[in-house]
């Protein structure tokens, strides 16, 4: 399917700004591209929540949503950005529609980033974030997600919550997850120097800053895909990009996820690229995702 018109608009832009690629920063740029870029006035389309609240965890950074009074659960959430430029701030968007769409109250994690943390410390913030937001759950159901890196720590803190007893965790949201090291499957020989948001070097750059040993990339706190036993994790909900490297990884983790038994739905934005549910203050396409995705999160968390 081709891209939606909006997103070739916003590529052209991008290209027109002249601005590297995410491989090609130096390690002095990288804590800049943490930053989102001045705002004016929120967009008219950004939903607006009853309570946003900043939080201290042991000097872990989280970012509270709250849109309705009476919440369908809590949600610990994990921001993508490659576990190196994102931020809380760059999620802001995403959250506050997540949270409006799903009736969560969506905890924001900032966990630690390489290169200055590489593996496994986002790993652990991001279980010591889900016992925070678990405990703030109190008796709700508890949900753990995030987008690209996010849903890779997402998936990790799954399976590890199953291998510590708890937290129980009712749905995994996870969109276009990193869950493997291969950077030569079909959609990164289809996608991966196509000049997209997310290519093949930007990936292999990535890799090379959180997990510099290539040995340890096959970690399963690493690649949650290749973990050897993936049964007993909560059901799932995965979305995926049509136009995206990551999309037949993130395809294959669904897949082990139902051939382990767990329940999944698999969601498909084939006309967007990776990075679209960050950006729904830009394609009206990922908002009608958001507004999807939001219906099948009540129906899960309902059941």
């Amino acid at each position: 399917m081709r891209l939606d018109p909006q997103v070739d608009d916003f590529l052209a832009q991008l290209a027109a700004r002249g601005a590297p690629r995410v491989h090609e920063l130096t390690p002095e740029q990288v804590p800049l591209q943490r930053i989102p870029p001045p705002a004016g006035s929120p967009p008219a389309h950004r939903p607006h929540v009853r309570e946003v609240e900043d939080l201290d965890l042991d000097g872990l950074r989280v970012r509270r949503y709250r849109a309705a009074q009476e919440t369908t659960g809590a949600a610990a959430w994990l921001h993508g950005g490659g576990w190196v430029v994102g931020s809380v701030e760059k999620a802001d968007a995403a959250c506050r529609h997540l949270a409006g769409e799903t009736g969560l109250e969506v905890f924001s994690i900032d966990y630690r980033q390489a290169p200055e943390h590489r593996f496994p410390a986002a790993v652990d913030d991001a279980l010591a974030g889900l016992g925070y937001v678990a405990q703030r759950a109190a008796g709700r159901p508890l949900v753990v997600g995030g987008d690209s890196a996010g849903g890779n720590l997402a998936a990790v803190a799954a399976r590890r919550a199953r291998d510590a007893g708890g937290p129980a965790i009712a749905l995994q949201l996870l969109v276009y997850p990193i869950t493997a090291p291969d950077t030569d499957t079909g959609s990164y020989r289809e996608h991966g120097d196509a000049g997209l948001p997310l290519g093949r070097a930007d990936m292999e750059w990535f890799w090379a800053q959180y997990v510099p040993d290539p040995a340890q990339r096959r970690h399963p706190d690493a690649a949650p895909l290749l973990a050897p036993d993936l049964s007993g994790l909560p059901p799932a909900i995965v979305l995926v990009a049509g136009h995206d490297v990551l999309l037949d990884e993130g395809v294959a983790y669904a897949q082990r996820l139902e051939q382990a038994g767990v329940p999944v739905d698999l969601l498909r934005a084939d006309d967007l690229p990776h990075g679209f549910f960050s950006l729904v203050d830009v394609y009206d396409r990922s908002r009608e995702i958001h507004a999807e995705l939001g219906t099948l999160v009540r129906r899960r968390l309902a059941a």
